[in-house]
C-alpha cells in the first residue's frame, strides 16, 4: 500500500482564456448558491505516456497550453473567481481578461506509475500529492471582517510527470459547477488537445450554455438558500483560516481503493434483487432496477458491515446521500451543455441494524428506488429543508454521500495519448466515488476510502455476497 514519493515542480503557469470574455460577471442560479464557497471537488485522470521528461515538456505542455487558452476562451468562469460578498448581497462569478487558470506541472521521483494508477489500496496522501491546491482570500474587510468578500479560485490544474511511463492530468474546482460541466469542460480541452487547436468542430457543436433565465424558481428557493448560505458564511472566518482545497480533507492513515463490478455481477444483483422484491411485494415490485440502484445498494450494506462490525449502536440512522441531474426533469429543460449546477440532492436513511441484518440488500435497494423515484415526480422536494438533512445526516448520523456517475463518461476524455488508463476521485471517508468501468462495458468502478485493515474486511464481505447472489 505504502508509496510515498516526493515531486519535482517544472513548471508553473498562469493560463489565460485565448481571448478577454465578453462579459465579466456571471450571476448564480439557486441551485448554485447551497454550493457557493469552499465546495472543492478533485479528479484525476492518469495515461499510459512511455516518453521521457524532456519530450513532454518540449512537444506535449505547449500543445496542452494552447488547447487549454483555446478551451477557456469558452468557458471563461473557470478562469476567474466565485466571490462571495457578505449580505445582502448575492455571491457570484467574476472574471476578466487578466483572470487565468494554474497550470503546475511536476515530475514524480516514484518509478511505480501503475501503483497510483491501480485499483488496490492507495496512501490517499500519495493521490493527494498529484492533486493541485486552491487557497482563498478576502478581500475589503476593513477592521470588521464580516464585511469581508471571500474570493475563491475556481479551477486549479496539475500535470505530474512519472518519466517513460505516465501521466496524471488532475483538476481541483469549485462546485459552482456541477460535474456534467467538469466532464464538458475537460473533454472539450481534450478534443482541442488531441486535434493540436485545429479542428474545433466538436466544440462547436457543444459550446457551453450561460442561461440563466433557464433555470426557474417558481418555490422562491433562492431566498431559503440564500439565508442558509449567510448563515454559513458567517463561520467561515474561524473555519477557513490557515486552510486551502487540501486542508479540508484528512489524508493520514487512509487508503483508496477501487472496487470494479462487472456487468455479470451486476446482473446477478439485479436479478436477486427483482426476484426477492417480487417475492415480498409482486404489487409494488418495480420492472426494471438500475446498476445504479443495486450496485450502491450492495456497496453501502457491505460498508456499514465492515465498518460497524464490532458496533452495538443498532439503532443508529445511516443515510446514503446521491445527486441527480435534473436537467430533464423540469417544467422547462434545461439544455444538456447548460454551465453551472441542475442537481437535486437525494438521501435515503436506514437504521443500521436493518442494513447489517438479514436482507439488508433488498431493504438498501427498496429505499434507494423509493428515493428516485420521488424525485423523478418532484425534483425539489422538501429543498427547504436541505440545509437541516444535511447537518442531520453528517452529525446525528452516519453518511456515504456519492460523488460522480457513470454517465459522464470519464474514459472517453482522450487528449492524444488515449484513454485514460484509470480515473480516480481524491475525497474522504464519507464519500464513494462512481465512475463507468474503464476495462469492460457495463461494468461500474466503485471507489472507497478505509482506514487501516477496513479493506481486507470489506472484501470479505463483498466477495462471498457476490457469490450468493450468482448461485
Amino acid at each position: 500500500m505504502e508509496c510515498s514519493c516526493t515531486h519535482k515542480l517544472l513548471d508553473q503557469s498562469k493560463v489565460r482564456p485565448a481571448m478577454p470574455p465578453e462579459r465579466t460577471t456571471l450571476p448564480l442560479t439557486f441551485l448554485d448558491i447551497p454550493l457557493a464557497g469552499p465546495i472543492y471537488v478533485r479528479r484525476q485522470f492518469f495515461y499510459h505516456f512511455p516518453y521521457p521528461t524532456h519530450h513532454f515538456i518540449q512537444t506535449t505542455l505547449p500543445s496542452l497550453k494552447h488547447s487549454l487558452s483555446i478551451a477557456l476562451h469558452h468557458f471563461f468562469p473557470l478562469a476567474g473567481n466565485l466571490l462571495c460578498p457578505p449580505p445582502p448581497h448575492k455571491p457570484f462569478i467574476h472574471c476578466t481578461g487578466e483572470h487565468s487558470v494554474s497550470l503546475t506541472v511536476a515530475e514524480s521521483s516514484s518509478d511505480n506509475f501503475n501503483h497510483y494508477a491501480a485499483n488496490h489500496p492507495r496512501h490517499l496522501k500519495d493521490l493527494d500529492s498529484l492533486v493541485p491546491e486552491l487557497s482563498w482570500s478576502t478581500v475589503d474587510g476593513g477592521v470588521d471582517e464580516t464585511d469581508a468578500t471571500f474570493v475563491f479560485p475556481i479551477v486549479a490544474l496539475q500535470v505530474t510527470v512519472f518519466p517513460n511511463a505516465g501521466l496524471c492530468n488532475a483538476i481541483t474546482y469549485c462546485h459552482v459547477m456541477d460535474a456534467s460541466c467538469c466532464s464538458h469542460f475537460m473533454k472539450t480541452w481534450a478534443s482541442i488537445c488531441r486535434s493540436d487547436g485545429g479542428d474545433t468542430t466538436l466544440l462547436e457543436k457543444s459550446l457551453p450554455s450561460y442561461d440563466r433565465e433557464a433555470i426557474k424558481d417558481p418555490r422562491g428557493l433562492e431566498t431559503v438558500f440564500l439565508r442558509d448560505h449567510f448563515m454559513e458564511r458567517s463561520a467561515w472566518k474561524d473555519s477557513l483560516v490557515g486552510k486551502t482545497s487540501k486542508s479540508i480533507i484528512r489524508v493520514d492513515n487512509f487508503f483508496k481503493a477501487t472496487i470494479v463490478f462487472g456487468r455479470n455481477e451486476i446482473e446477478a444483483l439485479r436479478k436477486w434483487a427483482m426476484n426477492q422484491w417480487g417475492k415480498s411485494d409482486e404489487s409494488k415490485s418495480p420492472k426494471y432496477l438500475s446498476k445504479f440502484v443495486v450496485t450502491c445498494g450492495f456497496v453501502w450494506t457491505s460498508y456499514v458491515k465492515t465498518r460497524y462490525r464490532d458496533d452495538d449502536e443498532e439503532e443508529k440512522d445511516e443515510y446514503f446521500r446521491f445527486a441527480a441531474d435534473c436537467r430533464n426533469r423540469l417544467d422547462c429543460p434545461v439544455q444538456k451543455n447548460y454551465f453551472g449546477n441542475c442537481i437535486t440532492q437525494c438521501y435515503a436513511s436506514l437504521k443500521r441494524k436493518e442494513l447489517k441484518g438479514e436482507g439488508g440488500f433488498l431493504k438498501a435497494v427498496k429505499v434507494i428506488e423509493g428515493v428516485i423515484e420521488d424525485m423523478k415526480k418532484e425534483p425539489f422536494k422538501d429543498a427547504e429543508k436541505w440545509k437541516e438533512s444535511f447537518q442531520k445526516t453528517f452529525v446525528l448520523g452516519s453518511t456515504v454521500l456519492v460523488t460522480g456517475s457513470p454517465k459522464f463518461t470519464v474514459y472517453e476524455t482522450d487528449f492524444g495519448f488515449g484513454r485514460p488508463t484509470k480515473v480516480e476521485m481524491v475525497h474522504d471517508l464519507k464519500c464513494m466515488s462512481l465512475a463507468e468501468s474503464g476495462s469492460e462495458e457495463g461494468g461500474l468502478e466503485v471507489g472507497l476510502v478505509f482506514r487501516g485493515d477496513e479493506y481486507e474486511h470489506f472484501m470479505s464481505v463483498v466477495e462471498p455476497g457476490l457469490q450468493t447472489f450468482k448461485s
